[in-house]
């Protein structure tokens, strides 16, 4: 059996947004991670999960973060949109990330999505067509779906759900 492929967002879903710390620039020096987000990566990496971050921001931002909390060691690919230019539910965002791991179209039915944003990361995951799982942990985003293309296929509620999700899901 093949293993899912595991697309993550960043802000308020692996980092606690409320945390950050940013220079002048704007740019994050420093934050916190979500409480159960150390686990998941590891779980994810421990059961042989083929991850990349896929997140809106600056790469300086985020190899500050990832980096300063050891968590960049996780990540096969990190795709950010300030590389790619464009932001998610932009195709770009998942295309690249797919390209930069030797994906092809054929795998997409493999490929998840979490993040917390249901206009960003689910819209663009399920206009993509990739299985889209809604964190709902955060207090700043929405989290009642306002149409079918802001639905998610799955919810959880804290970051390490994620590693059961996908057992269930690949035991279907």
């Amino acid at each position: 059996m093949l293993r899912r492929i595991v697309f993550l967002d960043s802000g308020d879903t692996l980092i606690d947004e409320s945390t950050e710390v940013r220079d002048a620039r704007g740019i994050v020096q420093t934050a916190a991670p979500v409480p159960g987000a150390p686990e998941l990566l590891a779980g994810l990496r421990q059961a042989g999960y083929r991850v990349a971050m896929v997140a809106d921001g600056e790469a300086e931002s985020f190899e500050n973060m990832y980096s300063l909390l050891k968590l960049d060691q996780y990540f096969e690919e990190r795709v950010y949109s300030s590389d790619v230019g464009e932001e998610k539910p932009s195709p770009r965002m998942f295309q690249t990330a797919m390209d930069r791991m030797g994906l092809h179209d054929s795998d997409k039915p493999r490929i998840l999505m979490m993040g917390n944003n249901l206009k960003r990361d689910i819209v663009g995951a399920n206009r993509f067509g990739i299985t889209s799982v809604l964190l709902d942990w955060s207090p700043r985003y929405p989290m009642r779906p306002e149409s079918q293309e802001e639905t998610p296929d799955f919810v959880v509620h804290s970051p390490e759900e994620l590693l059961s999700l996908l057992r269930r899901i690949e035991k279907e």
